[in-house]
Protein backbone atom coordinates (compact mmCIF):
# COMPACT_ATOMS: atom_id res chain seq x y z
CA UNK A 1 0.00 0.00 0.00
CA UNK A 2 1.83 2.84 -0.88
CA UNK A 3 0.23 6.95 0.56
CA UNK A 4 -1.25 9.28 -2.04
CA UNK A 5 -1.66 13.02 -1.00
CA UNK A 6 -4.40 14.90 -2.13
CA UNK A 7 -3.78 18.95 -2.02
CA UNK A 8 -7.57 20.44 -1.95
CA UNK A 9 -8.51 23.77 -2.26
CA UNK A 10 -9.61 25.52 0.99
CA UNK A 11 -11.23 28.19 -0.74
CA UNK A 12 -15.25 28.79 -1.09
CA UNK A 13 -15.53 31.30 -3.31
CA UNK A 14 -13.42 32.71 -6.41
CA UNK A 15 -13.25 36.34 -6.49
CA UNK A 16 -14.30 37.83 -9.66
CA UNK A 17 -13.18 40.77 -11.79
CA UNK A 18 -15.59 43.03 -10.55
CA UNK A 19 -14.85 42.30 -6.43
CA UNK A 20 -18.20 39.52 -6.37
CA UNK A 21 -17.65 36.13 -4.44
CA UNK A 22 -18.40 33.53 -6.55
CA UNK A 23 -19.44 30.12 -4.55
CA UNK A 24 -17.09 27.10 -5.21
CA UNK A 25 -14.82 24.88 -3.86
CA UNK A 26 -13.27 21.49 -5.35
CA UNK A 27 -15.51 19.60 -7.60
CA UNK A 28 -16.86 16.76 -6.77
CA UNK A 29 -15.82 14.01 -9.59
CA UNK A 30 -12.74 14.76 -9.62
CA UNK A 31 -11.55 13.71 -5.87
CA UNK A 32 -14.70 10.89 -5.98
CA UNK A 33 -13.66 9.25 -9.01
CA UNK A 34 -9.23 9.32 -8.60
CA UNK A 35 -10.03 8.12 -5.03
CA UNK A 36 -12.05 5.74 -5.34
CA UNK A 37 -9.44 4.52 -8.35
CA UNK A 38 -6.85 4.69 -6.02
CA UNK A 39 -8.33 3.06 -2.71
CA UNK A 40 -10.14 0.50 -5.17
CA UNK A 41 -6.25 -0.37 -5.52
CA UNK A 42 -5.39 -0.68 -2.29
CA UNK A 43 -3.82 2.76 -1.52
CA UNK A 44 -4.09 5.07 1.24
CA UNK A 45 -5.29 8.66 0.76
CA UNK A 46 -4.42 11.71 2.81
CA UNK A 47 -5.82 14.99 1.92
CA UNK A 48 -4.09 18.36 3.04
CA UNK A 49 -5.35 21.86 2.68
CA UNK A 50 -4.10 25.22 3.48
CA UNK A 51 -4.68 25.83 7.06
CA UNK A 52 -5.70 22.14 7.23
CA UNK A 53 -9.57 23.71 6.76
CA UNK A 54 -11.95 21.18 5.83
CA UNK A 55 -12.72 21.13 1.82
CA UNK A 56 -16.19 22.66 0.56
CA UNK A 57 -17.47 20.76 -2.03
CA UNK A 58 -18.82 23.27 -4.96
CA UNK A 59 -22.60 22.23 -4.79
CA UNK A 60 -23.14 22.85 -8.35
CA UNK A 61 -20.47 19.65 -8.99
CA UNK A 62 -23.56 17.75 -7.28
CA UNK A 63 -26.39 18.97 -9.30
CA UNK A 64 -28.20 15.56 -11.36
CA UNK A 65 -27.20 17.47 -14.90
CA UNK A 66 -23.76 17.00 -14.31
CA UNK A 67 -23.88 13.51 -12.67
CA UNK A 68 -25.82 11.72 -15.84
CA UNK A 69 -29.17 11.76 -13.87
CA UNK A 70 -30.40 11.97 -10.23
CA UNK A 71 -29.02 8.37 -9.66
CA UNK A 72 -25.71 9.69 -10.52
CA UNK A 73 -25.85 12.63 -8.27
CA UNK A 74 -27.21 10.68 -5.59
CA UNK A 75 -24.07 8.25 -5.91
CA UNK A 76 -21.72 10.77 -5.91
CA UNK A 77 -22.92 12.72 -3.03
CA UNK A 78 -22.50 9.16 -1.16
CA UNK A 79 -19.03 8.89 -2.23
CA UNK A 80 -18.22 12.06 -0.73
CA UNK A 81 -20.12 11.43 2.60
CA UNK A 82 -17.69 7.56 2.87
CA UNK A 83 -14.62 9.49 2.24
CA UNK A 84 -13.59 9.82 5.84
CA UNK A 85 -9.81 11.89 4.58
CA UNK A 86 -12.48 14.85 3.54
CA UNK A 87 -13.62 15.32 7.28
CA UNK A 88 -10.18 15.08 8.90
CA UNK A 89 -7.50 16.61 6.69
CA UNK A 90 -3.82 17.75 7.63
CA UNK A 91 -2.33 21.32 7.62
CA UNK A 92 -0.32 21.42 4.06
CA UNK A 93 2.46 23.50 5.90
CA UNK A 94 5.42 21.48 6.75
CA UNK A 95 4.74 18.37 4.42
CA UNK A 96 7.48 15.87 3.89
CA UNK A 97 6.60 15.10 0.28
CA UNK A 98 9.19 12.10 0.57
CA UNK A 99 6.38 10.05 2.87
CA UNK A 100 4.03 10.00 -0.69
CA UNK A 101 4.50 7.52 -3.56
CA UNK A 102 2.36 10.73 -5.55
CA UNK A 103 0.82 14.07 -5.04
CA UNK A 104 -2.68 14.46 -6.84
CA UNK A 105 -4.30 17.82 -7.26
CA UNK A 106 -8.45 18.08 -7.56
CA UNK A 107 -9.86 21.17 -8.99
CA UNK A 108 -12.82 22.90 -8.92
CA UNK A 109 -12.37 26.64 -9.34
CA UNK A 110 -11.03 26.83 -5.70
CA UNK A 111 -7.63 26.32 -6.07
CA UNK A 112 -7.69 29.46 -8.45
CA UNK A 113 -8.41 31.30 -5.14
CA UNK A 114 -5.97 29.86 -2.80
CA UNK A 115 -3.54 27.21 -4.31
CA UNK A 116 -2.85 29.53 -7.13
CA UNK A 117 -0.48 31.81 -4.77
CA UNK A 118 0.22 29.84 -2.07
CA UNK A 119 4.11 29.01 -0.92
CA UNK A 120 3.48 25.65 0.80
CA UNK A 121 2.37 24.35 -2.16
CA UNK A 122 4.67 25.53 -4.49
CA UNK A 123 7.41 24.39 -2.40
CA UNK A 124 5.69 20.74 -2.04
CA UNK A 125 4.87 20.88 -6.26
CA UNK A 126 8.94 21.69 -6.57
CA UNK A 127 10.35 19.29 -4.13
CA UNK A 128 8.20 16.08 -5.65
CA UNK A 129 9.17 17.26 -9.51
CA UNK A 130 13.15 17.66 -7.84
CA UNK A 131 12.33 13.87 -6.84
CA UNK A 132 10.44 12.65 -9.61
CA UNK A 133 7.83 11.64 -8.07
CA UNK A 134 4.25 11.02 -9.96
CA UNK A 135 2.71 14.25 -9.70
CA UNK A 136 -1.15 14.31 -10.64
CA UNK A 137 -3.82 17.44 -11.35
CA UNK A 138 -6.87 17.63 -13.15
CA UNK A 139 -8.94 20.56 -14.52
CA UNK A 140 -8.73 23.71 -12.12
CA UNK A 141 -6.26 22.17 -9.87
CA UNK A 142 -3.50 22.70 -12.62
CA UNK A 143 -3.87 27.02 -11.02
CA UNK A 144 -1.40 25.58 -8.28
CA UNK A 145 1.54 25.43 -10.84
CA UNK A 146 0.92 29.41 -10.99
CA UNK A 147 2.64 29.49 -7.56
CA UNK A 148 5.71 27.79 -8.37
CA UNK A 149 8.96 29.64 -9.23
CA UNK A 150 12.97 29.11 -9.06
CA UNK A 151 15.40 31.25 -8.55
CA UNK A 152 15.96 31.96 -11.79
CA UNK A 153 12.37 32.70 -12.96
CA UNK A 154 11.55 29.63 -14.18
CA UNK A 155 8.83 26.78 -13.30
CA UNK A 156 9.63 23.22 -12.69
CA UNK A 157 6.87 22.75 -14.65
CA UNK A 158 8.28 25.04 -17.55
CA UNK A 159 8.47 22.57 -20.88
CA UNK A 160 6.22 20.41 -20.06
CA UNK A 161 3.66 19.18 -22.00
CA UNK A 162 0.12 19.57 -20.13
CA UNK A 163 -3.06 20.55 -20.03
CA UNK A 164 -5.85 21.78 -18.03
CA UNK A 165 -9.37 23.38 -17.91
CA UNK A 166 -9.35 25.75 -21.24
CA UNK A 167 -10.48 29.10 -22.46
CA UNK A 168 -13.20 27.13 -24.39
CA UNK A 169 -14.72 25.52 -21.18
CA UNK A 170 -14.43 28.53 -19.45
CA UNK A 171 -16.85 30.66 -22.00
CA UNK A 172 -19.00 27.60 -21.54
CA UNK A 173 -19.29 27.93 -18.10
CA UNK A 174 -20.20 31.95 -18.36
CA UNK A 175 -17.46 32.63 -15.67
CA UNK A 176 -14.79 33.39 -18.77
CA UNK A 177 -15.71 37.08 -19.41
CA UNK A 178 -16.63 37.76 -15.18
CA UNK A 179 -12.88 35.97 -14.06
CA UNK A 180 -9.80 38.29 -13.31
CA UNK A 181 -8.09 35.89 -15.25
CA UNK A 182 -8.08 32.63 -16.86
CA UNK A 183 -6.00 29.50 -16.01
CA UNK A 184 -5.46 28.74 -20.04
CA UNK A 185 -3.61 31.74 -20.50
CA UNK A 186 -1.53 31.38 -16.92
CA UNK A 187 -0.80 28.33 -17.94
CA UNK A 188 0.92 29.25 -21.27
CA UNK A 189 2.57 32.32 -19.87
CA UNK A 190 4.49 29.92 -17.33
CA UNK A 191 6.29 28.13 -20.03
CA UNK A 192 4.13 25.14 -20.40
CA UNK A 193 3.13 23.22 -23.36
CA UNK A 194 -1.11 23.54 -23.40
CA UNK A 195 -2.79 20.90 -25.03
CA UNK A 196 -6.37 21.55 -25.30
CA UNK A 197 -8.78 18.95 -26.19
CA UNK A 198 -12.53 19.34 -27.12
CA UNK A 199 -14.39 20.76 -24.41
CA UNK A 200 -16.34 18.54 -21.67
CA UNK A 201 -14.50 15.49 -23.67
CA UNK A 202 -11.65 13.46 -21.56
CA UNK A 203 -8.05 14.46 -22.61
CA UNK A 204 -5.06 13.51 -20.41
CA UNK A 205 -1.74 14.03 -20.61
CA UNK A 206 1.33 12.26 -19.38
CA UNK A 207 4.40 13.71 -19.67
CA UNK A 208 7.62 12.20 -17.78
CA UNK A 209 6.44 12.15 -14.01
CA UNK A 210 3.62 14.85 -14.93
CA UNK A 211 -0.03 13.43 -15.16
CA UNK A 212 -2.82 16.15 -16.07
CA UNK A 213 -6.42 16.01 -17.44
CA UNK A 214 -7.91 18.96 -18.81
CA UNK A 215 -11.74 18.61 -16.92
CA UNK A 216 -14.05 16.56 -14.75
CA UNK A 217 -14.30 13.56 -17.49
CA UNK A 218 -10.82 13.43 -17.01
CA UNK A 219 -10.53 12.36 -13.44
CA UNK A 220 -11.12 8.64 -13.62
CA UNK A 221 -8.82 8.39 -16.81
CA UNK A 222 -6.19 10.75 -15.27
CA UNK A 223 -6.48 8.43 -11.88
CA UNK A 224 -5.97 5.02 -14.44
CA UNK A 225 -2.52 6.74 -15.61
CA UNK A 226 -1.43 7.55 -12.20
CA UNK A 227 -1.92 4.12 -10.93
CA UNK A 228 0.17 3.03 -14.32
CA UNK A 229 3.12 4.72 -13.41
CA UNK A 230 2.66 3.46 -9.45
CA UNK A 231 2.66 0.06 -10.61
Amino acid sequence: MAKILFVMTGARHLTLADGTEHPTGFWAEEFAAPHQAFTAAGHEVIVATPGGVVPTVDQASLAPEVNGGQAGADAMAAALRSAAELRNPITLEGIDPARYAAVFYPGGHGPMEDLASDADSARLLTDAMDAGMPVGLVCHGLAALLATERPDGTSPFTGYRITGFTKAEETLTGLADRSEWLLEDRLVALGVRFSAGEPWAPNVVVDRNVHTGQNPASSAALAAELLKTLG
